[in-house]
């Protein structure tokens, strides 16, 4: 008898894992930028580098944790709606099917350790442990669906992913140029 909840930690390890390592990235880029625009220096004067550092990694992992549980819950809630419209199984099972597939971002953020020095590699690991688990969830799923179920599945998240994304980022345009026009003109 396998216990089902043997990976229950797993979603946990990988956010704290992604956020560490996204943390220390922005550590070193915040030390760098800090010492160019003449700030480090007055930071210096109420706390040690290594108490820097520690407030730093703190703050920026904490931040990025709040993000990427978010990203999960949003996540999570877009699939089961999915599920919810195009899935058959009444009784579970592919929900206990696709969760195996925790294991994949798990690697995902032990890998992101060896990208701690660029941002893009950060990105590009995470990004591609995504599509990855993304097919993973799917082949493992189509089993329980018809085809029509499954491009309905695939067409819907993708959907919903684009419109949320499109509307971030419509909204993060709008307030970029509402900073540049309010800033007096040099």
């Amino acid at each position: 008898m396998r216990n089902p909840y043997l990976f229950g930690y797993l979603p946990f390890l990988t956010i704290t894992l992604f956020s560490l390592t996204f943390g220390v990235f922005l550590v070193g880029t915040s030390i760098e930028f800090f010492g160019e625009i003449g700030l480090y220096a007055g930071m210096r004067e109420f706390l040690t580098d290594s108490q820097l550092n520690l407030f730093l990694l703190v703050l920026y992992t904490l931040a990025f944790f709040m993000m990427f549980s978010a990203l999960k819950l949003i996540a999570e809630t877009i699939h089961e709606t999915a599920m919810l419209f195009f899935s058959k199984d009444a009784g579970g099972e592919s929900y206990s099917e696709a969760k195996s597939g925790n294991v994949i971002y798990f690697f995902g953020a032990l890998t992101s350790v060896a990208g701690i020095q660029s941002i893009k590699l950060l990105i590009a690991i995470f990004l591609l442990t995504t599509l990855v688990y993304f097919i993973y969830a799917v082949f493992k799923l189509s089993k329980f669906m018809t085809l029509g179920s499954t491009l309905g599945l695939l067409s819907f998240e993708i959907l919903v992913w684009g419109v949320l994304l499109t509307g971030i980022i419509y909204i993060l345009i709008k307030l970029y140029n509402g900073v540049l026009a309010s800033l007096p003109i040099a």
